[in-house]
């Protein structure tokens, strides 16, 4: 497996490929999105008729919500819930809801039956979590743990430390997770393997590295 990375340098190779190198900050959440997807599609534990997106308000969720209009126009069913406060969402995220609302992909609240789900799509938080969960989101983590759905995480399960490998407070256990760029250190420890499930590196076009670092 390739070469893991803290959250700070993840933070930072963002950055630097975003406002230094100048590659759109949509564009990559496209192509993790497209990744995402295919990802999904390879996982034969995954039974994608009838899917859930769980998205929260920043850049995590931004990515779920690709994923929602790609299984949409390939003909999957698929819903999404949004957690979080909508003031506070990021401009790639609103971007997204915006298209996923002209292709009129149906919204769920946080009663829905997740047991009618066939899979769930945890896109709530990225790998910067620096406090332990609670709130709506707790509430959520754990209604999908104990439903019959299995789950796909996006970047790292939600509630879990990518520094430590630790659950704060609550995670996500998901049976397959799509890391971006490069696996976090801490979703590779030992106390993680139980949320992370499968996982699956996506280039994305964030590199690290001597040949780089004049780019």
């Amino acid at each position: 497996m390739t070469q893991a990375i803290t959250v700070e340098e993840s933070r930072e190779l963002d950055d630097k490929t975003i406002n230094k190198i100048g590659i759109p900050s949509l564009v990559l959440m496209e192509r993790a999105g497209l990744k995402i997807y295919e990802n999904m599609l390879d996982n034969k534990d995954l039974d994608l008729s009838n899917v859930l997106i769980l998205a929260g308000t920043g850049n995590n969720g931004g990515d779920g919500l690709v994923v929602a209009r790609l299984l949409a126009t390939h003909g999957y069913q698929v819903s999404i819930l949004t957690v979080g406060n909508p003031d506070h969402a990021s401009e790639d995220h609103l971007a997204q809801a915006r298209i996923c609302n002209h292709y009129q992909i149906p919204k769920v609240f946080m009663n829905a039956d997740f047991n009618k789900f066939t899979t769930l799509v945890d896109a709530l938080f990225g790998s910067g979590l620096s406090r332990n969960v609670g709130g709506d989101f707790a509430t959520i983590i754990d209604k999908a743990n104990a439903s019959t759905a299995k789950i796909h995480a996006i970047d790292i399960p939600s509630g879990l430390n990518g520094d430590t490998g630790d659950v704060m407070g609550t995670a996500i256990k998901a049976i397959s997770t799509s890391t971006v760029a490069y696996p976090k250190v801490g979703m590779l420890k030992d106390q993680a393997k139980p949320y992370t499930g499968k996982i699956y590196v996506d280039d994305i076009g964030i590199y690290r590295g001597n040949a780089f670092e004049n780019e």
